[in-house]
C-alpha cells in the first residue's frame, strides 16, 4: 500500500513535476476514491497542494479535485479560505458550477464579516 493519500494520487494519475513513480502495485481509481473519501483534510489538503500547487496545474481529474475540495469542507465548514479556494478552483473548471461557487464566496463573506 501506498504509505500517504499524495503518494496513492502521483502513482495513480502520475505528477506534472516529478516522475510517475514505480511502485508495483496494481493501481484501482476506486480504491483510491475510497481511501479520498475517508481521508482526514490535513491529508487531502496535503495532496491538492503538492500535485496542483497552482490550482489550474496538475494531472489529478477534475472530478478528483471537485470531490477532494467538497470533502475538506465538509469536514471544515466554517473555513473561508478554504471555501474561496475551493470556488477558485470550480470557476476554474466550469461554467456549469459557477453557481457553486458564488455560493461558496457568500459563504465565505458571511463567515469573514462576522
Amino acid at each position: 500500500m501506498h504509505s500517504t493519500l499524495t503518494e496513492h494520487a502521483r502513482c495513480l494519475y502520475g505528477d506534472e513535476y516529478r516522475p510517475k513513480p514505480e511502485c508495483g502495485y496494481e493501481h484501482h481509481e476506486r480504491r483510491f476514491i475510497e481511501e479520498l473519501t475517508f481521508a482526514d483534510a490535513e491529508s487531502i489538503l496535503a495532496m491538492l497542494r503538492e500535485l496542483c500547487p497552482h490550482l489550474v496545474d496538475g494531472l489529478l481529474p477534475v472530478w478528483v479535485r471537485n470531490l477532494a475540495y467538497r470533502l475538506v469542507l465538509l469536514q471544515r465548514p466554517d473555513h473561508p479560505v478554504l471555501m474561496r479556494e475551493a470556488a477558485q478552483n470550480l470557476w476554474f473548471y466550469g461554467p456549469d458550477w459557477d453557481d457553486i461557487a458564488a455560493e461558496l464566496i457568500r459563504r465565505a463573506d458571511a463567515l469573514d464579516a462576522d
